[in-house]
């Protein structure tokens, strides 16, 4: 497990309130589908909202940011996107077929709370893959996902989010966090539905 984050500085501090500002207002645009300067300067207000009554947590940005391994994670990003969408159409067009579902259970071999928001927020932003808990302990995602039939799925989509575990990880981990990418994945925690129907 991580050890404790040192004290942040002052400059640290400024930092991660511009991080949390800017990563804020980015989702809120993807929310809304739109770029717009509206929505630009609607998520900026709400952006800081949010910090005024919900303060986030210090964390410590302990990396730097890669170009290339960015453009990387975003370039697949969009790419799962529009894959996930026409699955997702596809499921919704196909009359008398019943889609199963999936809880499943994914240890992180970064463990840090920003690589877990990074991580769960990604997943949560393709269609049919949803977090419903984070284990902060163990560093585990728990994500609900759509039309998975078989142990074989399950693996592959713990798989896939190792993977983008380790975008994320290269865009913007510390070489220590880069380092971890190398051990082998966490033993997966049991659960009592890695399988069940979608309608019970």
């Amino acid at each position: 497990m991580e050890q404790p984050n040192p004290p942040l500085t002052p400059r640290d501090r400024r930092r991660n309130k511009v991080t949390a500002v800017i990563g804020l207002i980015v989702i809120w645009v993807l929310l809304w589908g739109t770029l717009s300067w509206a929505n630009i300067l609607s998520g900026l207000v709400v952006a800081l909202i949010v910090l005024a009554v919900f303060p986030l947590p210090p964390v410590k940005f302990s990396g730097r940011v890669r170009l290339l391994p960015s453009l990387r994670f975003v370039l697949r990003f969009c790419y799962d996107l529009v894959v996930a969408s026409a699955e997702i159409a596809w499921l919704a067009l196909r009359f008398g077929h019943t889609p199963r579902s999936a809880i499943i259970a994914v240890p992180l071999r970064v463990t840090s709370d920003l690589n877990l928001t990074l991580t769960a927020e990604a997943l949560s932003l393709v269609p049919g893959s949803l977090i419903l808990e984070v284990d902060r302990s163990t560093g585990t995602l728990y994500v609900h996902v759509i039309n998975v039939r078989s142990r074989e799925e399950v693996e592959r989509f713990r798989r896939s989010v190792l993977e983008l575990e380790a975008r994320i990880v290269n865009a913007i981990g510390s070489p220590e966090e880069r380092r971890r990418l190398a051990e082998p994945a966490p033993n997966t925690p049991s659960t009592a539905a890695d399988v069940e129907g979608a309608a019970r």
